[in-house]
């Protein structure tokens, strides 16, 4: 499973990487020192590159939402160049075009998406509220206490996790997740899928020396992803041999892979919600390790309220004109419908 996630997510990475250089001429962006660079984009005045406009029109206007934009990328200092822009500005995470939060705003912000009947009826949304972007669930523990950490969308009683070139949905230590409340409750522990995980950092290859260079960074942290491509494993082979040595005498303990599922799973447990994974249809890494978890959970009864969705079948049913965008920018298709070469992309737009 994690040779195949590296796999998918990284062939993601390249594709989205290789697209948004031919759609990013003519909008204001850089490029990441990392190999493959990652393209950011940069706002201009009531237009930003990153974002279908009718979507960033709407953020622009919702005080809420444009308060997503205040999370500064967390390497944004030593990643990517500086642009000089009046006022200065520092680079925000959602103006990596590998984020999958702003995805998630591109799609749920257009304001034909939200009032669409399909788009309800494909989600199961009765609600006539908007979407929240980084709804803060409170998942209770069995202390009293509440996780701090936040869903990635709530509209009505849904609850989202978006999902596009992430390596997959973290872990955590068994002793943490078995502290919520409800664990036992909702779900057989023994079918959830467990790691061995160690008590002190890993050292992954390029942190050594010898294989560690600015040029070699990438825009999303491969400490967290847990992956290099081929050519920077054959570059760094001693490296790597000796970061497997290390990481074979590092004392672990058990933990809990697919925590944020696990997490959401129980935030809809707690405020009786339904749970969305939504994920790109070359993901099928993500859709098999959200299977696992669904086929944990011991309620049948919670069980129907918890789907996944892929982009793809998204686009199917929002307006065409954000159909091209995502069909360009990011080479999500219908299903059934081929998404546009990239070296036809201009043409796209």
């Amino acid at each position: 499973m994690n040779a195949n996630a590296s796999s998918y997510a990284t062939q993601l990475r390249l594709e989205l990487g290789a697209r948004n250089r031919v759609y990013a001429c003519g909008r204001l962006h850089v490029e990441s020192y990392g190999n493959p660079p990652v393209i950011v984009y940069a706002p201009e005045g009531d237009r930003h590159g990153n974002f279908f406009d009718p979507a960033y029109q709407a953020i622009r206007a919702n005080p809420q939402w444009l308060r997503r934009f205040d999370k500064v990328h967390a390497q944004g200092a030593r990643s990517l160049p500086k642009l000089d822009l009046n006022p200065p500005r520092r680079w925000r995470e959602l103006d990596s075009s590998m984020s999958s939060d702003a995805l998630l705003m591109n799609v749920f912000c257009t304001p034909a998406v939200v009032n669409s009947a399909a788009v309800r009826s494909a989600l199961g949304v009765e609600e006539t509220t908007s979407p929240v972007f980084g709804w803060k669930a409170r998942v209770p523990f069995a202390n009293g206490r509440f996780d701090r950490t936040e869903v990635d969308m709530r509209w009505g009683s849904l609850l989202v996790e978006a999902k596009l070139t992430e390596a997959d949905f973290q872990t955590r230590e068994a002793r943490l997740v078995e502290s919520y409340r409800g664990f036992d409750e909702v779900f057989d522990r023994e079918l959830l899928p467990v790691v061995q995980l160690p008590t002190v950092r890993r050292k992954q290859p390029f942190e050594f020396p010898e294989a560690y260079s600015q040029e070699q960074e990438s825009l999303i942290d491969t400490t967290e992803l847990g992956l290099m491509n081929s050519a920077a494993m054959n570059e760094s082979s001693a490296s790597f041999a000796a970061a497997l040595e290390f990481n074979s005498t590092l004392p672990s303990e058990r933990g809990y892979s697919s925590y944020q599922l696990i997490r959401n799973v129980l935030a809809a447990y707690a405020s009786q919600s339904s749970f969305c994974v939504i994920h790109d249809a070359r993901r099928l890494d993500l859709r098999e390790q959200w299977f696992q978890v669904m086929a944990a959970v011991k309620s049948a009864e919670l069980r129907v309220r918890l789907k996944v969705l892929t982009w793809q079948e998204l686009s199917a049913i929002v307006p065409v004109e954000l159909q091209d965008f995502l069909d360009a920018k990011y080479g999500i298709a219908a299903p059934g419908m081929a998404a546009t070469p990239v070296d036809d992309v201009r043409m796209a737009e």
